[in-house]
C-alpha cells in the first residue's frame, strides 16, 4: 500500500527555516491521517508566525485542514508591511542588542535578560505585545498571540527587518534605553547634582526616566547612536513626540 505523502512547496524566503536537505524548497510530507496542515507546515520549520497564506490547487486553506494524499501546498509569507493592533514588542533573552536600539527609535520594547520561554509567552499575551524571537520553538507555542521571527545575525540587520516586517512611526530619542520608560525634558538644575562638571559645562538639554531615574544627554557617545537613527529614519517616517 502507498504510504500517504503530501508535497509542502515553500516560498523562496521561507526556505532558510528548513532543514538544508530540504532548502530546494519542496518537501514530501507523509500523512498520519490527524495532523493539520499547520501542524505539516510546523514539522518541517516553518513556524505558523512566518505563514502568510496556505494554498492548496491555488486556494487559500485555514491551518486546520487535513491534507489529502497528493495535495501540493504552497506556502505563502507573511506579507509586509504586516499589521499588528498596536507597536508594542517583547523581545527573547538574546535580542537584548536589538532591544536598545528599537528603544533608541522610539519603539515600545519590553526585554529581559532573565525571563524564561513560558513567561515570555504569558508577557506577550497579557500585554498585547509581539514577541520577538530567533527561537523557532518558542514561536511554535500555541498560547503565543502574536510573534515575529527575527531575521539577521547583527543587531543593526535585526532592526532593519523589524522596520521592514511591521513599519512602525518612528519617535528617536524618547525611550529610556535601559528600562523603556518615556523620557521628560528636565531643567538642568534638577539633575546637576548627578552630573560631572565638564558634562554641566557643556550640555543644556537634558531628560530623564521617570521609572528608573536614569539621565539623558546628547554627549560624546550620541555620534554612534544618532547613526543608528538616522539609518532607521531612512526606512521609515518620523513621528512628532507627543502624538501617540
Amino acid at each position: 500500500m502507498t504510504e500517504p505523502v503530501a508535497t509542502v512547496r515553500v516560498a523562496p524566503v521561507l526556505r532558510f527555516l528548513l532543514a538544508p536537505r530540504h532548502r530546494q524548497g519542496e518537501v514530501a510530507v507523509p500523512l498520519d491521517g490527524t495532523s493539520s496542515l499547520g501542524h505539516l507546515v510546523e514539522s518541517i520549520g516553518v513556524p505558523r508566525t512566518e505563514v502568510g497564506a496556505l494554498q492548496v490547487a491555488g486556494a487559500d486553506l485555514p491551518p486546520a485542514y487535513r491534507p489529502a494524499h497528493g495535495d501540493v501546498v504552497d506556502v505563502l509569507p507573511v506579507a509586509r508591511p504586516q499589521p499588528v493592533p498596536a507597536h508594542r514588542y517583547l523581545l527573547d533573552v538574546h535580542l537584548g542588542a536589538l532591544a536598545r536600539r528599537m528603544r533608541l527609535v522610539g519603539l515600545d520594547t519590553a526585554y529581559r535578560n532573565d525571563a524564561d520561554d513560558a513567561e515570555l509567552v504569558e508577557q506577550a499575551a497579557r500585554e498585547e505585545r509581539v514577541l520577538l524571537t530567533r527561537d523557532r520553538g518558542l514561536l511554535r507555542r500555541r498560547a503565543l498571540n502574536s510573534g515575529a521571527y527575527v531575521r539577521g545575525e547583527r543587531a543593526d540587520d535585526q532592526l532593519a527587518d523589524v522596520l521592514d516586517r511591521f513599519a512602525p512611526d518612528l519617535v528617536p530619542w524618547t525611550r529610556c534605553l535601559a528600562c523603556n520608560g518615556v523620557l521628560v525634558p528636565v531643567p538642568v538644575e534638577e539633575v546637576a547634582h548627578l552630573l560631572e562638571p565638564g558634562t554641566l559645562r557643556t550640555y543644556r538639554d537634558f531628560s530623564r526616566c521617570p521609572r528608573c531615574g536614569r539621565t539623558y544627554w546628547r554627549g560624546a557617545h550620541a555620534r554612534r547612536l544618532a547613526a543608528v537613527v538616522e539609518t532607521a529614519l531612512g526606512t521609515r517616517p518620523l513621528r512628532t513626540p507627543g502624538r501617540r
